[in-house]
């Protein structure tokens, strides 16, 4: 498998836990691989499809709540959660539909004709490329994911010292 940094081989050097919990909160625990690449050194891990980078739940518990009007999904999470995850996806979703027109770009596919109508919500062009039927988040993170396109979202545990450097 090639790295979606560099392109050259990856190595398995290891495995690590990783939770993840389901709608009704039941904690799943997953054995991921942990892969080197050989040229550029950068570690990566292998998710399964249920799991999106850097958050706890599902990818179907995201998506039934960022899908649903507020109140109307049924996940086991505080309310601040479900805010976070819908203003985490409001925030990503132009990004998303621009990163998939690019992969699709990228692998001299037919990018799919978006139409410019403004009554067309990010979520309604989301499921013009991916489709709208369950499990349409897993089908926007694998690719995006796989070319290292993915953003990561945690930041906000990261401060500058007086100087601007990073510390956490």
């Amino acid at each position: 498998m090639p790295c979606p940094c560099c392109g050259e081989g990856l190595k398995v050097i290891g495995s690590r836990r990783r939770i993840c919990r389901n709608a009704t909160g039941e904690v799943k625990v997953f054995i991921l691989r942990r892969l080197r690449c050989s040229s550029c050194r950068k570690i990566h891990h292998e998710l399964p499809d249920c799991v999106v980078p850097y958050k706890r739940y599902e990818s179907t518990c995201i998506e039934d709540v960022v899908s649903e009007e507020p109140g109307r999904a049924i996940v086991a999470a505080d309310d601040s959660t479900l805010y976070r995850w819908r203003s985490w996806y409001n925030e990503l979703a132009t990004y998303w539909c621009g990163a998939l027109s690019s992969i699709a770009v990228r692998f001299h596919q037919q990018p799919l004709e978006v139409s410019s109508t403004p009554s067309l919500s990010t979520h309604q062009r989301i499921g013009h490329i991916v489709g709208d039927a369950p499990g349409w988040l897993a089908r926007v993170v694998r690719p995006i994911a796989n070319v290292n396109l993915w953003l990561h979202t945690r930041s906000a545990f990261l401060s500058t010292d007086a100087f601007g450097r990073l510390s956490s």
